[in-house]
């Protein structure tokens, strides 16, 4: 089993940047896919940017190619997300998570952080 803990969140003002981070701990098949998802309150969520444990390969929504990268220290066993240039619509509940085996399908991810929320005001 996976566990992941975010943290990072904060309120910030448009055009500002934040990093998030995600502690990983256990270890499975589920381990294989790492991604940040975010969800607003009424609609569902989405896939935000993945990638794999073990392999440079990255995946991102078009809503922020070009603003977010999102990369890990596997010595620290932690997942970040990098957020640049942010806008009022990023503003949501930004979740990690973890899945396999695919890592660019959003719906392959079955273990999920407990959220850390970002605000951003224009």
């Amino acid at each position: 089993q996976v566990q992941l803990a975010e943290s990072g969140g904060a309120s910030v003002e448009a055009g500002g940047s934040l990093r998030l981070s995600c502690v990983i701990s256990g270890s499975g098949r589920n381990r294989l896919c790492l991604g940040w998802f975010r969800q607003v309150p009424g609609k569902e969520r989405e896939g935000v940017a993945a990638t794999y444990n073990n392999a440079p390969s990255t995946y991102y929504a078009d809503s922020v190619k070009g603003r977010f990268t999102i990369s890990q220290d596997r010595s620290k066993n932690t997942l970040y997300l990098q957020m640049d240039d942010l806008k009022p619509e990023d503003t949501a509940m930004y979740y990690c998570a973890s899945g396999a085996p695919t890592c660019g399908t959003w719906s392959n991810y079955v273990n999920w952080g407990q959220g850390t929320q970002v605000t951003v005001s224009s």
